[in-house]
C-alpha cells in the first residue's frame, strides 16, 4: 500500500461523489443483508476514512476499524466526531494487514474492502483475514476485478491503453487514484476462502455500467436511484458482473466449526 497515505484527499473526493457512493451503497446493501439483526462484532481492515465503518455502526454493530495510514485514520476520527451517537460502537486503531493486534480473538464479520489491489498477491491476506472469522461469521472482500482490466480505459476512449492491457493479459493497471493496482478473480478469492475453512457465498460485481464515468458525474436523486437499481440487478448476473470494475466476495464459516 505504498503511497496511499499521500492520496487521502483524492480518495475522500472520489468516495463522496456519486460514482464512489455507488460502490459503498452496493457493498453495504449486500453486507448488511448477510449480517444478523443483532449487534455483531465487526473488524474493518483498511477502513480508510471510515465510510463503511460508520455505516455498519449506524446499523447497530460494534466495529473495530484499522488502517495503516495516519491521514486516513485522522479523516475517520473527524467523521466519527460528527456522529457522537456512534462513538461507543467504533474503535479506531492504526495497523496494517501484517500487524493486526488480534491474537486469539475472532469477530462475527471481517471486512477488507479496497485493500488487496495494493498487495502483491491475495493468498496470505485472505488466510490471515479468514483466521479472524468466528463460528458462523462472515468474511467480506472487495477487490479489483482482474477480468475487467482494460474495460474502463476502452469505454473512456483510450483505445491504445485498453488494447495494450488486454493483449498483455496483465493483472495490473492504473487505478482511480493514479496508483498501480492489481486485480483478482472472484473464483480465486472464493478458492482461497474455502482453503481456510469458509464456505463461499454468491459473489457480486460492483460498478458494471458506471465505472468509466469520472467523479464529475452528478445525477439528480431520481437518476442516481435508477443507476443504483440497475447496478444492483446486474451485479448478480453473468456476463454483466464479469466486467464490473470490482468483485465483492463473501464467505461464511460453518456453524460449529473452529479456525
Amino acid at each position: 500500500m505504498t503511497g496511499f497515505d499521500a492520496v487521502g484527499v483524492a480518495y475522500a473526493a472520489h468516495s463522496g461523489g456519486a460514482r464512489g457512493r455507488l460502490r459503498h451503497d452496493l457493498v453495504a446493501a449486500r453486507l448488511l443483508a448477510e449480517l444478523p439483526e443483532r449487534p455483531s462484532r465487526i473488524l474493518d481492515v483498511g477502513c480508510g476514512d471510515g465510510e463503511m465503518t460508520l455505516r455498519l455502526a449506524a446499523a447497530g454493530h460494534d466495529v473495530t476499524a484499522v488502517d495503516p495510514s495516519t491521514r486516513m485514520l485522522a479523516a475517520a476520527t473527524a467523521r466519527l466526531a460528527q456522529r457522537p451517537e456512534l462513538a461507543d460502537r467504533v474503535r479506531l486503531l492504526k495497523a496494517g494487514l501484517d500487524s493486526l493486534p488480534f491474537h486469539g480473538d475472532v469477530f462475527d464479520a471481517v471486512c477488507c474492502h479496497g485493500v488487496l489491489m495494493y498487495l502483491d498477491g491475495p493468498g496470505a491476506a485472505v488466510a490471515r483475514l479468514s483466521g479472524l472469522v468466528g463460528p458462523s461469521g462472515l468474511l467480506s472482500v472487495l477487490a479489483k476485478n482482474r477480468r475487467a482490466i482494460g474495460v474502463r480505459e476502452a469505454l473512456r476512449g483510450d483505445s491504445g491503453t485498453a488494447r495494450s492491457l488486454i493483449e498483455s493479459g496483465t493483472d495490473t493497471s492504473v487505478g482511480n487514484l493514479d496508483l498501480p493496482t492489481r486485480g483478482d478473480t472472484a473464483e480465486a478469492l472464493d478458492r482461497l476462502a474455502a482453503e481456510s475453512g469458509l464456505t463461499p457465498l454468491p459473489w457480486q460485481g460492483v460498478r458494471v455500467f458506471h465505472d468509466h464515468l469520472d467523479d464529475d458525474w452528478a445525477p439528480d436523486p431520481e437518476g442516481y436511484e435508477a443507476a443504483l437499481r440497475l447496478e444492483w440487478t446486474a451485479s448478480w448476473k453473468s456476463p454483466y458482473r464479469d466486467v464490473a470494475h470490482l468483485v465483492h466476495t463473501l464467505a461464511r464459516r460453518p456453524e460449529g466449526t473452529r479456525r
